[in-house]
């Protein structure tokens, strides 16, 4: 494939020029909604949801038969502050149960129907603490940004992405405390877990980080000062999508981190996306509201890895179904009022 951005400044106007939605497959999809044999919105989200995803794809007829997840794999500079529960060399591990097919993510995406795409980025060598440094070069962002987009397979009708990293959660609270301001104490949880102290240690991490870069550029500088380069790969993936016009299903507080710095470089850059679920990471829900995206599902998780994205596959797949396959009131013979 053909280097689609050399810098970020390309990267930037790439973001600013993306295809947008098919305005006359919108109109058509929601035509046909209108002449189904239910009440009016009886079917609440999923009516919307039919009509966003064939906007996206065109034709009022378009399903979902290729699905793609992707999760990306990184290491942090910042692990080294006491900031997880678990050590460094857990994403490595991590990467090799996804290979084997052992993880959550992987029971969950086959009983979607999806392919498991899986990307280490680099794991050998971490990120910089960002309390320290910017935790990126540009020619580091500019690799995972690219990683990221090479990954989508441009035959999939649907994409979900999500990542593994000791840390990166982390890194995403810096991220959403620098764009969006508050207090540190807003936006950081408790991750894979972490005790009182620890919880304590990793809010002063993320308010070390802001105050040294926070209101230095735009999302994708936050992204290359904060960020991580499982982050960057799914920012990467979701700017692919969209120039292929896939529509993605995003997942936890992390995915979402990282697509508020497209959202924070380009305003409109998010509109083909979805939020697949509300996590109990604290932050999550302000986040999401801050995007203007309300989850599908709130079940209670917080493992991250695409497992929430994941799981709002067959969601998406009813709203479709039904979209497609329910009569007309003139096809069923059924007085519409």
């Amino acid at each position: 494939m053909t280097q689609p951005f050399a810098s970020l400044s390309a990267f930037r106007a790439l973001l600013t020029d993306l295809p947008g939605v098919d305005e006359d497959a919108t109109q058509a999809a929601a035509a046909h909604n209108g002449q189904l044999t239910k009440p009016p919105a009886s079917l609440g989200r999923l009516e919307d949801l039919a009509i966003w995803y064939r906007g996206w794809r065109g034709g009022d007829r378009a399903e979902i038969t290729s699905p793609q997840v992707i999760v990306f794999a990184g290491n942090h500079g910042v692990a080294a502050r006491g900031v997880s529960a678990f050590p460094a060399e857990v994403t490595g591990q991590m990467v090799m149960n996804f290979q084997a097919g052992g993880a959550a993510v992987n029971q969950l995406a086959r009983t979607a129907g999806a392919s498991m795409t899986v990307v280490p980025l680099d794991l050998d060598r971490p990120t910089a603490d960002f309390t320290e440094s910017p935790a990126m070069t540009e020619e580091d962002l500019l690799a995972a940004l690219t990683a990221g987009w090479q990954a989508v397979d441009h035959t999939a009708d649907l994409l979900v992405v999500g990542e593994m990293g000791i840390a990166n959660t982390t890194s995403a609270a810096a991220i959403a405390c620098a764009l969006l301001g508050g207090d540190a104490a807003d936006w950081t949880g408790r991750g894979t877990g972490v005790d009182d102290a620890a919880l304590a240690v990793k809010t002063d991490v993320v308010r070390q980080g802001v105050a040294l870069h926070g209101g230095q550029g735009d999302g994708l500088d936050m992204l290359r000062r904060l960020g991580g380069r499982e982050l960057a790969g799914m920012a990467g993936a979701m700017a692919r999508a969209r120039s292929l016009r896939i529509p993605v299903i995003l997942d936890g507080f992390i995915c979402c981190a990282a697509a508020l710095c497209l959202q924070k470089t380009a305003e409109a850059a998010l509109d083909h996306t979805v939020a697949g679920h509300l996590s109990t990471e604290n932050g999550h829900a302000r986040l999401l509201a801050a995007m203007d995206k309300t989850p599908l599902l709130q079940l209670g998780l917080r493992l991250g890895e695409a497992s929430g994205g994941t799981l709002a596959i067959p969601v998406l797949r009813a709203a479709l179904a039904c979209h497609a396959g329910m009569a007309t009131f003139a096809q069923a013979g059924v007085s519409d009022g």
